[in-house]
This record gives C-alpha cells, structure tokens and sequence, in this order.
C-alpha cells in the first residue's frame, strides 16, 4: 500500500492549485478520511471514530500517508491491503493526478 500512497502523495504535491481546488484536494481528503476511519474501527470496534479535519488543500497529501500509515499498522491479511490499495486506486483516479 506504501507505494500507492506515495504515488498519490506525489501527485498531489506536484499538482497545481487549480487541479487540488477542482477537485483533487478534497478527493484526498475523502481518501484519508476513510483510511482513518477504518484503522480506527480494527483498533477500537466498539469506539466511535474521530473525523479527520479539513486541514487545507495543501496537506492533503500528508493526510493520506499519516492515515495510510495507521491503517497499514492494523491492518490483519492481505484481503484488507487489497481492499485498501483499491481505494487508493480508486481515489486517485476520481482526483485526476
């Protein structure tokens, strides 16, 4: 999953402003939103997650590796990595970078 997110990250930070504004950014966003919340639901079932913030189109790349990180740390067999490298995949594609 490492390499995906890196890809992602890499792309986001070389984009331009224009694209992260249309829609690239919050595309991210929704990426590492999603990550967080499943790393959080494998390490506390019972808990309720924590929203990640919005912390601005420029931090959007750092927000998906922090929470690519923490979910890969939990994550229990390659079902799950595959299911979260699609995701990867598929938030990318949908991001346009």
């Amino acid at each position: 999953m490492t390499r995906a997110v890196d890809h992602f990250a890499d792309r986001l930070r070389a984009a331009p402003q224009s694209r992260l504004q249309r829609s690239a950014a919050a595309e991210a966003l929704g990426l590492a939103r999603e990550l967080a919340r499943r790393a959080q639901r494998m390490e506390d079932p019972s808990g309720e997650p924590r929203e990640m913030p919005d912390a601005g189109m420029f931090a959007a790349a750092d927000q998906i590796t922090v929470a690519a990180h923490d979910l890969s740390l939990v994550l229990k067999d390659e079902v799950e990595l595959a299911e979260a490298v699609a995701l990867v995949a598929e938030a990318q594609k949908r991001a346009g970078v």
